[in-house]
């Protein structure tokens, strides 16, 4: 299983992922599955993968050989995001079609796979997009600010909560670590090694990160949530229990 959330605001783009891939009683197995690409000046890329493994691989891979051999389609060439994610989709549908129809073993097995791509390309404004097996892709809007793929259920309140256009970059970074630190709560399948990346509008210029299973910010990150979580819950207003309903019985 996968999480991976990326974030849009007036100030930037904050991008975070997990790097587990399956998790069993005997075998933890890690890959990244955030990618990164730039042209100094010119344009900055992250993407972010969840699904089948082969898959997310395969389409990485073909992304990186277009880089390398001057492709007439590819991430220097693309004019702004939405052909990037058409671009990516395209990729994606053409390599899920091939693993499936190699039939044998891999009969009956599914290798979709998502992606989010974001960034910016000089002229335009920092943007992002999500793209589906099926080729096709959204982007976010101004309710909802963010795109997630994978196990994106026990993360989502968090960002619907916290996320404006207005929020800091540094906010939208500690929201998408505790997002990321609510999926892991809950979805066991779902670790570190975590990798943050910001992106500020207009520098061109990536910062990451990377937060392994025993780093101190996280571990102080998740104590301090539960703390205040507890906090607030025992500050709720209580319960009039002089206003309940009578039972059927008393009625």
């Amino acid at each position: 299983m996968t999480y991976c959330v990326a974030i849009t605001m007036n100030a930037g783009l904050v991008f975070c992922s997990d790097s587990r891939t399956n998790a069993g009683v005997d075998q933890v197995s890690t890959y990244g599955k955030m990618y990164h690409y730039s042209v100094t000046g010119e344009r900055e890329f992250v993407i972010l993968s969840a699904g089948n493994l082969a898959t997310t691989q395969a389409v990485v891979s073909q992304v990186k050989r277009d880089i390398r051999d001057n492709a007439a389609t590819s991430l220097k060439t693309v004019p702004d995001i939405s052909e990037a994610a058409s671009y990516l989709g395209e990729i994606n549908r053409l390599e899920q079609d091939k693993h499936a129809s190699g039939g044998g073993p891999n009969g009956g097995m599914s290798f979709e796979a998502s992606f989010i791509i974001g960034g910016q390309i000089a002229g335009d404004k920092p943007r992002l997009a999500m793209v589906y097996p099926q080729g096709n892709h959204i982007t976010t809007s101004k309710d909802t600010p963010y795109l997630q793929i994978g196990e994106s259920k026990y993360g989502k309140p968090i960002l619907d909560r916290i996320l404006t256009a207005a929020t800091s970059l540094e906010n939208a970074a500690r929201c998408a670590l505790v997002s990321m630190d609510s999926t892991m709560r809950s979805n066991l399948t779902v670790g570190p090694p975590i990798e943050l990346a910001i992106y500020n509008a207009d520098s061109f210029s990536l910062q990451r990160f990377r937060f392994d299973d025993d780093d101190e910010y996280l571990r102080e990150l998740k104590k301090a949530w539960d703390q205040y979580l507890n906090e607030a819950f025992d500050r709720l207003p209580p319960l009039n229990w002089g206003d309940s309903l009578q039972s059927d019985e008393q009625a």
